[in-house]
């Protein structure tokens, strides 16, 4: 049971792409399954920090582990987005949230290796809930996009708005905005660098 927390991190991992796979299929219910993946990946994350609580068993390799699994899922999210409806999800703003997500791994890890403790705040959980909202809300309206029931008729009066737009800015602001906040509140990280 000691493993159980890593091997649900490595299974968010696994299904991430098979997600991608089976969203990007034209037939409902091969997306709806596509959802259905992501949906159980997400829910990983839950237990793999509860596992690795209740048994005590965090390490290194499993903070590690954790928050790369947990990319791997919102990239893949974020990746489908722009072939939903381009307009509403443009690539620029996907490019941000990603080029910040991974911008701040990179930062966590560099700390992590210099043995500089990285302050972090609840923004950065707010974040987390943001987005992932608002992928289950894109992701749901890429599915039912298009279907020949009452669904697909609202999904098109949805799209004709830029409601999805504006959400989308929000989340990009508020992705942008913890990235930057994290380096304020590390900035004697780079003081340390240059001394």
């Amino acid at each position: 049971m000691h493993r159980i927390a890593n091997i649900l991190s490595t299974l968010r991992i696994i299904l991430s792409p098979v997600f991608l796979y089976l969203f990007f299929q034209e037939d409902f219910l091969w997306k709806a399954i596509g959802l259905g993946v992501f949906i159980v990946a997400a829910v990983t994350d839950y237990f793999d920090g509860y596992f690795a609580r209740k048994y005590k068993t965090t390490s290194d390799f499993g903070a590690f582990l954790d928050p790369l699994a947990d990319k791997f899922l919102t990239f893949s999210g974020f990746f489908v987005m722009p072939f939903i409806a381009p307009s509403q999800f443009p690539w620029w703003a996907i490019g941000l949230i990603i080029f910040r997500d991974i911008f701040i791994t990179l930062f966590r890890v560099y700390t992590k290796r210099k043995e500089q403790p990285m302050v972090t705040r609840m923004t950065a959980k707010i974040k987390t809930t943001v987005q992932m909202v608002f992928l289950y809300i894109g992701l749901a309206v890429g599915l039912f996009k298009g279907v020949p029931f009452f669904l697909g008729d609202w999904i098109d009066l949805l799209l004709d708005t830029e409601i999805l737009f504006y959400m989308m800015l929000f989340v990009t602001f508020v992705t942008v905005y913890t990235g930057i906040e994290y380096l304020v509140i590390n900035r004697a990280v780079f003081k340390k660098i240059e001394s």
